[in-house]
């Protein structure tokens, strides 16, 4: 597959974000801090979310994948087992695992760039394990080939999610955020 480019920055969140979120997952976004990744279609596809909810409770989520069609493809990644798989491999690649933990180092200084969460993991299974591709192909998207080496498998093993063109089509209101824009999402993007 040809991925999707990288984004140099995290975008802010505009109304018409807001409401594709809202879409794509059914329910309005909580703990949105920005645009991590945009899809090639130009809808956001993965967030990036507040290390702790408005109550205080730790969500170590930072990179929320949001598209549909992208978390299907995902998920039938890991009904096909290539999470097993991938875990296996990282018990007996010592490279493999030396990258891996680079990439849980590398999401754990991203989340503790906006919030410390002291003794929290970083998510998805790392380091040592793969427990979410969603979170690890998340991970990818948001910062850039070369980081996360199994988020960039998974990404490379998807079809092309976008050539259909958007996932959603929200009404393009330009008001402000609404306050609920301001929790963490709950569990998984699926």
């Amino acid at each position: 597959m040809d991925t999707p480019p990288p984004q140099t920055e995290p975008t802010e969140p505009t109304a018409a974000d807001i409401a594709a979120f809202k879409e794509q997952l059914g329910r309005p976004p909580r703990g949105l801090r920005a645009i991590a990744h945009r899809c090639p279609c130009g809808q956001p596809d993965v967030v990036e979310t507040a290390p702790r909810l408005e109550d205080g409770t730790p969500f170590p989520t930072l990179y929320y994948l949001t598209c549909p069609r992208a978390a299907s493809a995902i998920g039938t990644l890991e009904a096909n087992g290539v999470m097993k798989e991938m875990s296996e491999r990282l018990a007996a690649d010592p490279a493999l695992a030396a990258a891996y933990r680079a990439a849980h180092e590398d999401y754990i200084r991203r989340r503790d760039a906006i919030e410390v969460l002291q003794g929290f993991p970083s998510a998805g299974g790392m380091p040592d394990r793969v427990k979410c591709l969603h979170v690890l192909v998340g991970h990818s998207l948001a910062a850039g080939p070369g980081v996360n080496p199994l988020g960039d498998e998974a990404l490379a093993m998807l079809p092309e999610w976008w050539k259909k063109g958007p996932c959603v089509t929200p009404c393009q209101d330009t008001g402000a955020k609404d306050t609920e824009a301001q929790d963490a999402p709950e569990g998984d993007a699926r």
